[in-house]
């Protein structure tokens, strides 16, 4: 039996969708010039260029199938975990979030909508707005509306922030003295849509390759390369849950350091500026014209920044900013009975067997890792850098049995390529291990609500990525 992905529907349905709009507008058409999209192992390689309104229109035009899927996926997700409507959420990211978005996104955004409506799909810039704020707006902001509306139960239905592991490292410790960086994404599996690879070329600004996932106009799993040397990624700080509603949302500042900054200290500036703490994440950043790495820890009232030029950095969603950690988090640093505990040990134990000798093979496996550190076994589960929450049962502080949430990738970059704007990725799961939904609800159906939402992720090669190139 040969499993289609949903991106491969969604290539079959591009003819349909721009079927029903019929021709473009000579305006239009012109504004399609140089945009192009392919698919590749898993993934949809996207092309966009120009200013704002040509690449959101670029956008919304050629991935209209899977945008229109994604929205539909996230409005019953968000009201099955929530138990209000997707409405409500949208009409709150507009008197909260939308004001705050800068112009050119603004611009950008309204794009994609026009593409959207070329090809047949209707939405309004306050749902994108919501939807590209989901990880902040909802994690962050939620949880404490929650608390003034009287409700302070846990949210149902999705892990506590764990998400994704990374390192980056530099100077003896890699077999070249250049940058080599890694990064896997840990998240629910009903949305893990972040099979976009997205080359963005601006009329202002650096050029920038970043994954992503339809319809977002920032990364999401927040793994980028620029044409200004600046490669990065980035961990969620856990147990964190504070919010300023009147700051700047996270994928406003996002977008804006990574396309307009030059060096790793005016990306850490812009990202600080008017920070709100939703989405507060452990960003591991690096200078490959230099060979100097940072980490840039941003919590709401604390913040962590360290850089080297002889060192790595790791990321497993438990903060290494002392204060950070302490005051603004309910996290413990050495209980490995829990994830993000457990990774961060493995991480030190797999990096300083390999210092001097560090590359993307091996960071690749780094990736995939499957050992675990509390049961001193190869064991692949919540503990395992490779995350596999949907085969933990849950045992020694394992979290909630059979969450299906974990791995859905692996990138890794190093100097060398990153020179050419090219990385190397793995859609699917890191150690390849395939994902069969059906299979799954039938044998944890207590997860049925996510039947019809939940898509199968076959084993995939690691395949290169090159800007302009695919």
């Amino acid at each position: 039996m040969r499993f289609r992905t949903w991106v491969e529907l969604g290539m079959c349905m591009v003819g349909l969708s721009t079927a029903w709009a019929g021709d473009l507008s000579p305006d239009q058409q012109r504004l399609m010039a140089g945009a192009k999209r392919s698919a590749k192992a898993g993934w949809i390689y996207l092309h966009i260029e120009g200013d704002a309104k040509a690449r959101g229109f670029q956008h919304g035009y050629l991935l209209a199938p899977e945008i229109r899927e994604e929205l539909r996926i996230h409005r019953k997700a968000w009201t099955y975990r929530s138990g209000m409507t997707w409405e409500w959420l949208v009409g709150k990211a507009a008197e909260l979030l939308t004001p705050k978005v800068d112009a050119e996104d603004l611009d950008e955004i309204d794009g994609i909508v026009e593409g959207l409506q070329a090809a047949g799909v209707t939405t309004r810039r306050d749902e994108l707005v919501a939807y590209n704020g989901q990880l902040e707006f909802e994690d962050y902001w939620w949880p404490l509306e929650k608390k003034r509306l009287g409700d302070s139960k846990d949210e149902i239905g999705q892990p506590a922030h764990e998400r994704c592991s990374a390192f980056i490292a530099t100077g003896s410790w890699t077999a070249d003295h250049g940058i080599v960086m890694g990064h896997n994404t840990m998240f629910d599996f009903v949305e893990a849509s972040a099979y976009v690879v997205l080359d963005l070329v601006p009329t202002r600004g650096h050029r920038i390759l970043m994954q992503t996932q339809p319809g977002f106009i920032h990364s999401g799993t927040d793994f980028f390369l620029t044409d200004s040397g600046l490669v990065g990624c980035e961990t969620t700080i856990g147990g964190f849950t504070s919010f300023d509603t009147n700051g700047i949302p996270e994928f406003v500042r996002f977008r804006r350091a990574t396309q307009d900054a030059t060096n790793l200290v005016s990306w850490a500036e812009i990202m600080k500026k008017g920070n709100n703490g939703g989405y507060a994440n452990a960003w591991l950043i690096g200078d490959t014209r230099s060979g100097e790495i940072a980490r840039l820890e941003l919590g709401l009232k604390y913040i962590g920044w360290e850089t080297s030029r002889d060192g790595y950095f790791a990321g497993s969603n438990v903060a290494e900013d002392l204060a950070l950690l302490r005051m603004e988090t309910d996290r413990s640093e050495t209980d490995i009975r829990k994830s993000s505990a457990a990774r961060r040990l493995r991480w030190k134990q797999l990096l300083e067997e390999h210092r001097g000798r560090i590359t993307t093979r091996n960071a690749r496996e780094f990736l995939a890792d499957d050992y675990d550190v509390y049961l001193q076994r190869h064991n692949p589960g919540s503990r395992s850098l490779c995350g596999h929450f949907e085969l933990d049962r849950g045992e020694f502080g394992g979290g909630e049995p059979y969450h299906p949430s974990g791995t859905f990738d692996g990138k890794v970059v190093d100097s060398k390529l990153a020179r050419t704007l090219s990385f190397e990725g793995r859609w699917g799961c890191a150690d390849g291990r395939p994902f069969i939904a059906e299979k799954f609800l039938r044998q944890h159906p207590q997860y049925d609500w996510q039947r019809g939402l939940l898509k199968d992720r076959p084993t995939q090669p690691w395949v290169p990525f090159t800007a302009g190139k695919e």
